[in-house]
């Protein structure tokens, strides 16, 4: 009992902090997208290298919106215990 307990806090611990890094990394995002576009605008000359810098960080940055640990999406191994679970309570 005490050791499910354990895992237990250990598991929303874990949870916890892959959200807090999650979101931290979106605040690092926007200010970084923040500063290299004021940096692009900034003279007046629109060059293709910082227009390629400005969509790669745009690109990373909705790849790094998709790993979102909010959107949880249960493996096979945990669908099949949940599938089973039932069906072993349920017999005598």
């Amino acid at each position: 009992m005490n050791n499910q307990q354990n895992n237990s806090e250990v598991s929303t611990f874990l949870s916890m902090l892959q959200k807090g890094i999650w979101l931290f990394g979106i605040l690092s995002w926007i200010f970084g997208l923040t500063d290299r576009s004021i940096a692009l605008f900034a003279d007046g000359y629109l060059s293709a290298i910082d227009i390629v810098q400005l969509f790669t960080a745009s690109f990373i940055f909705a790849s790094w919106l998709f790993l979102s640990p909010f959107l949880s999406f249960k493996s096979q191994s945990q669908r099949q215990v949940e599938d089973i679970q039932p069906k072993v309570e349920a017999s005598p």
